[in-house]
């Protein structure tokens, strides 16, 4: 099976492929390094090891280290044996790591030496990596790139330590009155903690009961009800815990937790990570008063973003939310494994197209 270490002579260093959790640890502090200045908690170790510490059997890490650069990610067993980054099934922007242009052509490089098809769901529009794609593949292979779904956030500034000035006159009516209506039921009280390790397992079960009382909880989506995804935030929440980064916010009325949000907070940007709210108290719009509080928070604490991650939704622009745009990449090798993705890929797409004509769309 031809993989990264498959070089010609005399083209330069070897990558390096990842595959034990134990080699990966290694990489820690050079994962940081590389992980952009500033950026999202997303971006940066704690976040992707939580993930690899889950992987399946349908999966194994094949972190590609190549030009002082990092590509992490994981081989999918079965079918053409894809290539997609560690964490992509969170739904998040990812990228690869580099400092420069020429890290990011020598891990594109490193990727079209594996014969593998590669797939990045969601990576920033702007990412270099995409050229140095097109560049790697160039006489042998394909390389599709196509839009995607852009993330939201907000630039913070002083302004934001009074989060309503930003809503229209009819939201900040609405909240207001939320608010009353919250005062009404009982006492609300606002908490957002940054638990000790020891307090990381109880907080974060309260807000898997929270989220699992809404709607999530009603579509079977809530992280109570997903072994996978739920056993990731535990573990994220502990690494998170111990590097003084989690932040765990609640909106409590008469006691009761109504919302509630999983964050990290890196010095310069909150990240919200989930959230959820209880349905019992759906009249007092709990998720949005949180939400206006926990930016309140963050701009008090001089955060320079509030990055809502995920993607643009009615309750993100309501806070007039900008956009990250995104762009998703299909790489198909002329290899054998390449080409099985490319007639996989081209069959799916054709009966989309039968399947909407055959319904009249």
């Amino acid at each position: 099976m031809a993989d990264a270490r498959a070089r010609p002579a005399g083209s330069g260093p070897r990558p390096r492929v990842v595959r034990t959790l134990a080699e990966l640890d290694t990489y820690g502090p050079m994962w940081d390094r590389l992980a952009p200045g500033a950026g999202n908690p997303v971006a940066e170790f704690a976040y992707r090891r939580a993930w690899a510490g889950g992987l399946g059997d349908g999966q194994r890490l094949n972190v590609l280290v190549a030009g002082g650069a990092i590509a992490p990610l994981v081989a999918n067993r079965g079918g053409a044996g894809w290539l997609t980054l560690l964490g992509a099934e969170m739904y998040e922007p990812m990228d690869f790591l580099y400092q420069d242009e020429a890290g990011a052509q020598a891990l594109a490089d490193a990727v079209a030496e594996t014969g593998r098809p590669l797939l990045l769901q969601r990576i920033p529009a702007g990412s270099p990596v995409a050229e140095a794609l097109q560049t790697a593949f160039r006489g042998r292979g394909m390389v599709l790139r196509r839009p995607a779904a852009g993330t939201p956030w907000i630039p913070l500034d002083g302004s934001w330590t009074e989060p309503e000035s930003h809503l229209n006159s009819g939201r900040r009516s609405d909240l207001r009155r939320a608010r009353r209506s919250a005062e009404k039921a009982g006492r609300l009280e606002i908490e957002i903690a940054a638990p000790e390790p020891a307090d990381v397992e109880a907080r974060i079960e309260e807000a898997f009961r929270v989220e699992a009382a809404g709607w999530k909880g009603a579509h079977g989506t809530a992280l109570a009800t997903d072994p996978v995804r739920g056993a990731f935030f535990h573990r994220y929440a502990q690494a998170a815990s111990e590097r003084g980064i989690l932040r765990m916010c609640f909106l409590r009325i008469g006691g009761r937790a109504a919302a509630a949000q999983i964050a990290a907070d890196n010095g310069e940007q909150f990240s919200l990570l989930r959230a959820g709210y209880d349905e019992e108290f759906a009249r007092c719009s709990p998720g949005m008063l949180l939400t206006a509080e926990s930016m309140r928070w963050a701009a008090r604490r001089g955060l320079r973003s509030y990055e809502f991650n995920g993607v643009v939704e009615p309750w993100t622009e309501v806070w007039g939310a900008a956009e990250r745009p995104c762009c998703s990449i299909r790489a198909y090798p002329f290899r054998p494994r390449g080409l099985a993705a490319l007639v996989a890929d081209g069959w799916r797409a054709l009966a989309r197209r039968l399947g909407g004509a055959r319904s009249g769309r």
